[in-house]
């Protein structure tokens, strides 16, 4: 599922997912201030037509009825995590991701899948750098669960 809303263009697989999605995230009792996704480079948005982790994240502010706002900034190229080996996915570097503006409060970062952590610890640690008090994850996919340890500290 998560591959034919990523590579084959399957919005409409969003109706299934971001229900339960919305209603995890609710269980939590988490006061979220809004909503953010892990963005994607330029390139990798054009060739798709859209950010898939954007997607699922305005779909699921509007579930939560929170505000989306697109926080973050991906100015530095990083290969796919997709097509590298395990060893090397935890090799982001520390400016891939930057904020757009200043933050307050508590705020949902969603991605599609979480493979190594990677991805969401720098996007995390950018938000949390624009002054945002607490930054917690949704996800609807993840490669190995023993990574979610390490990952929501």
């Amino acid at each position: 599922m998560v591959r034919a809303l990523k590579y084959g263009g399957k919005r409409d697989l969003l109706e299934a997912v971001v229900p339960p999605l919305a209603a995890g995230v609710r269980q939590t009792g988490w006061s979220l201030h809004g909503v953010t996704a892990v963005p994607t480079l330029p390139h990798r948005r054009l060739a798709r037509g859209y950010n898939q982790a954007e997607l699922l994240g305005r779909a699921l502010a509007r579930a939560l009825e929170l505000p989306y706002r697109e926080a973050l900034t991906r100015p530095r190229y990083a290969p796919s995590q997709t097509r590298r080996r395990l060893s090397e996915r935890g090799e982001l570097p520390e400016d891939t991701f930057r904020a757009r503006a200043p933050l307050e409060g508590r705020w949902l970062l969603v991605d599609d899948v979480i493979t190594s952590g990677s991805t969401y610890r720098r996007a995390r640690a950018a938000l949390l750098e624009a002054g945002a008090q607490k930054v917690y994850g949704a996800c609807i996919g993840v490669r190995n669960p023993n990574v979610l340890r390490d990952v929501w500290l």
